[in-house]
């Protein structure tokens, strides 16, 4: 089973996490990954995160999956 931890958090780059926090969302912290997880699974679908281009389907899976599973920390 995925976790946060081990599986989600090493996705988001360090640029991505400084650059969020810009915005209110700190990508470093599980339980606002886990508090906004359907509207950044929207956003990394439809490639408008990272701004600087696409998830590999394997990253997109993985977040979703762990979505799916119940969100472990």
């Amino acid at each position: 089973m995925l976790s946060y931890a081990k599986d989600i958090r090493p996705l988001f780059r360090s640029n991505d996490v400084e650059a969020m926090k810009l915005h209110g969302l700190d990508l470093s912290s599980f339980e606002d990954v886990s508090a906004w997880a359907d509207s950044i699974l929207s956003r990394l679908e439809d490639g408008s995160m990272p701004c600087d281009g696409r998830w590999g389907k394997e990253s997109l899976d993985k977040f979703r999956q762990w979505q799916q599973d119940g969100k472990r920390p």
